[in-house]
């Protein structure tokens, strides 16, 4: 046997997206990171091996400007541009790449960690080394370092070092939570194996092994959906053992599920239901991917309250979106649906309290086993959310190395520095600001070549009747004094139109009236009908325009999206009950569907000017949508001459790195395999050509220069130190956005 010793800065046991994304966070800061992982590949149930969906705050496009930033908003990106087809052998080629780019990471694969050394008693210990055995390599290495991230689903580096912990469901009492149960138990979400079929253009038979589930003798042709055409996680229902212990009944678990699998598989091919003469079984999955397990105890335990409320912690850190999704004990036996849903009204926050041990002084936590209850855990446990608490946790440990502190000193005593740090890197953070004092760009006045400032979309591509009310989002800035809609009518009659405040600076529902007005409406097609509804809130902030139902009139629709600007239709999204499972009552992100609507809202004019897009938005502290879209856009690209925005300082500054990043649409749904295909490889909105220049002796000379961009975030170490008063960002073309848009530029010394 070999025996090895390997030390560095941190080690991250767990080499799912919660695990990937912590690792390359504190490379990217510096710190030397030893990434250990039990599968030949990474990913977790991401990965080939077991082929879930990506979810996260999106919620599979039910919440709006939604998709994750960070580290996993660079994945979602760079597997849209290079794995449009979504083929989970390539992603997991995009994941090994991204650890692989980092020279801080030392990759450990086939590395089963299973012994931990720690000290100290019940109420404070330390974590000393974490040791693993490398399969098929006869390799025993012990891991040492000074703070370690347990990202392995299951909880096990925590367990053996007495880390406390639950399994299991709270009691409602506890937290007052209405989806927890009466009386406290060990029950968890069980766990999925999931299948591949495909054409083979001819006919095939299926002949089922002896151990395949006669599922006609089940419940499940009754209750759950069977569809011949459907692959992958269409069938997340096949789910099973939530009454068992998922870890040490994981064998027989897996063998509940493929026989249940081959049955199913035997009912469509020879039930004489379906069409699939010439379908065959292409791959089964051998591994089960668990939902649940242990869950440690944080200095702050997230509950469904805090979720549902949206709660605004001082230390958040990350967000999610995913709704409370909880499934039936009995899985796929269950006469209940597979799963019930209750929606936040948009993103909520994580509180960096929820990433470290109680009691293990050295330790933080990302993945499923963050400190949070049953029924919070049914939405912080999707794989986007679990990344983004990852990159999270890796920052912080990154952070505790670099000061000498322990997670909860780091909290306590320096959690501006880990916010601000995570805004740097483009985290997954809402409602924080900019606030570093080394970035030059907060300081300087900027201008641009031209800004949007006629907020509409005059041209149509078809009309929908107003058979129910819809609803359009615009941000208010500073005011609104009308608008204006490109209509049919049938006969004279009046078009009633509401203006309503959203609640929370990230949600895009209708929360409170502010405004409402009408406008009488001649028959006739193709016309633009004025309504003088107005709103001068005091603040910035989205309104949420509601178009009353009317029968004798049709909206005309654009060809084209407008960043900012989204459309909905109320009426429960019927898609979602119908492919997920039970609703909650009254979740207005459900009673307001934007998906009649992908890439082309609603025909309309803003009668006043906006402020929405001025250029000095990219020093405004935000790089994401909230309570508006705090980006620069300019006018309408022109062939003939480029777009730029300019910085100005008042006295020469020194500038060695330049960070610029651009508009991907995170209202754009992308995901890592095969829930839905979007179209282009390339966001449209992303520029594609830039080039920035520094105003040097008198004129303008080119120090950074960019072609063929298809990413969001750009980081430019200049070969020399630049000193300058003036700065600009020129734009040449972009993926075919009719306007330029910048979200935000950093600059440094």
């Amino acid at each position: 046997m070999k025996q090895e010793i390997v030390k560095s800065d941190i080690t991250v046991i767990g080499g799912g997206l919660a695990g990937v994304c912590a690792a390359i966070a504190a490379a990217r800061l510096g710190q030397t990171v030893s990434l250990v992982q039990n599968r030949p590949v990474l990913g977790g149930n991401s990965s080939s091996e077991v082929r879930v969906w990506v979810c996260g705050a999106t919620s599979h496009g039910v919440h709006r400007y939604a998709r994750e930033t960070g580290i996993m908003g660079e994945l979602f990106v760079e597997n849209q541009y290079r794995n449009i087809d979504g083929n989970p052998y390539i992603w997991d080629l995009i994941i090994l790449e991204k650890v692989k780019n980092e020279n801080n990471i030392t990759l450990f694969l086939n590395t089963d960690v299973h012994e931990v050394e720690a000290d100290g008693d019940e109420q404070e210990r330390q974590i000393r080394s974490v040791t693993g055995w490398m399969m098929g390599s006869e390799r025993r290495i012990r891991f040492e370092s000074s703070v370690f991230l347990d990202c392995t689903g299951d909880g096990l580096i925590g367990f053996l070092a007495g880390a406390k912990h639950r399994i299991g469901r709270e009691a409602q009492r506890e937290f007052n939570e209405e989806w927890a149960p009466l009386v406290a138990d060990d029950i968890t979400l069980g766990s999925t194996l999931l299948f591949y079929t495909k054409d083979a253009g001819r006919p095939v038979k299926y002949i089922p092994p002896s151990f395949a589930k006669d599922i006609t003798k089940t419940l499940i042709p009754m209750k759950r959906v069977i569809r011949s055409g459907d692959n992958g996680c269409a069938y997340w229902w096949i789910e099973w053992g939530g009454e068992l212990d998922t870890v040490h009944d994981n064998e027989r678990i897996r063998d509940e599920l493929s026989s249940v699998i081959y049955g199913i598989w035997d009912y469509i091919k020879n039930s004489g239901q379906f069409d699939s003469e010439n379908l065959t079984l292409e791959w089964i999955g051998s591994i089960p991917g668990k939902r649940e397990y242990r869950r440690f105890v944080g200095d702050y335990v997230l509950n469904q309250n805090d979720v549902i409320a949206q709660k605004e912690f001082s230390d958040r850190i990350a967000f999610g979106g995913w709704s409370i999704d909880l499934h039936p004990p009995q899985g796929m036996y269950a006469e209940a649906k597979g799963s019930k849903h209750m929606h936040m009204d948009g993103s909520y926050h994580i509180p960096f309290r929820s990433l470290y041990s109680a009691n293990v002084s050295n330790m933080l936590m990302a993945g499923r086993n963050i400190s949070a209850t049953h029924v919070a855990f049914g939405t912080t446990r999707v794989m986007a959310t679990c990344a983004v608490i990852g990159e999270a946790a890796g920052t912080g440990a990154a952070l505790c190395v670099q000061k000498g502190v322990t997670p909860r000193t780091l909290h306590d005593e320096h959690l501006s520095c880990l916010q601000q740090t995570l805004l740097r890197q483009d985290a997954s953070v809402l409602g924080l600001k900019n606030a570093d004092p080394d970035d030059l760009a907060r300081h300087a006045s900027v201008q641009a070549s031209s800004e949007l400032t006629k907020l509409s979309l005059e041209h149509s591509a078809g009309v929908m009747p107003l058979t129910n009310s819809l609803g359009l989002i615009v941000p208010v800035s500073p005011r609104i004094e009308g608008l204006e809609f490109l209509l049919d009518c049938v006969r004279d009659t009046e078009l009633t139109v509401e203006l309503w405040s959203t609640g929370k600076p990230q949600n895009y529902v209708p929360y409170k009236l502010e405004s409402s007005a009408k406008a009488n409406v001649k028959a006739g097609d193709r016309q633009w009908v004025k309504v003088d509804a107005v709103w001068a809130p005091g603040q910035e902030q989205n309104a949420f325009v509601i178009i009353r139902s009317n029968p004798d009139l049709s909206v005309h629709l654009s060809d084209r999206p407008q960043t900012g600007v989204l459309a909905f239709e109320h009426g429960e999204d019927a898609q979602l009950a119908k492919d997920f499972g039970d609703m909650h009552d009254h979740q207005p992100v459900v009673e307001w569907s934007g998906r009649a609507f992908y890439r082309k809202p609603i025909c309309f004019r803003l009668s006043s000017p906006t402020k929405a897009f001025a250029a000095n938005r990219v020093v405004d502290g935000y790089v994401r949508p909230y309570a508006g879209p705090h980006m620069w856009s300019s006018e309408a690209m022109s062939v003939d001459s480029p777009e730029w925005l300019e910085f100005t300082w008042p006295t020469p500054v020194s500038i060695k790195n330049i960070h610029v990043t651009l508009n991907d649409d995170v209202h754009e749904d992308l995901i890592n395999l095969h829930h839905h295909r979007t179209e282009f490889e390339v966001i449209p909105e992303l520029i594609q050509a830039y080039e920035v220049q520094a105003f040097i002796h008198g004129e303008w000379k080119q120090v950074v220069s960019v072609t063929d961009n298809h990413t969001r975030r750009h980081v430019h170490q200049l070969d020399e130190i630049v000193s300058t008063e003036r700065l600009r960002i020129v734009v040449h073309s972009t993926n075919g956005a009719p306007s330029a848009e910048i979200v935000e530029v950093r600059c440094y010394s």
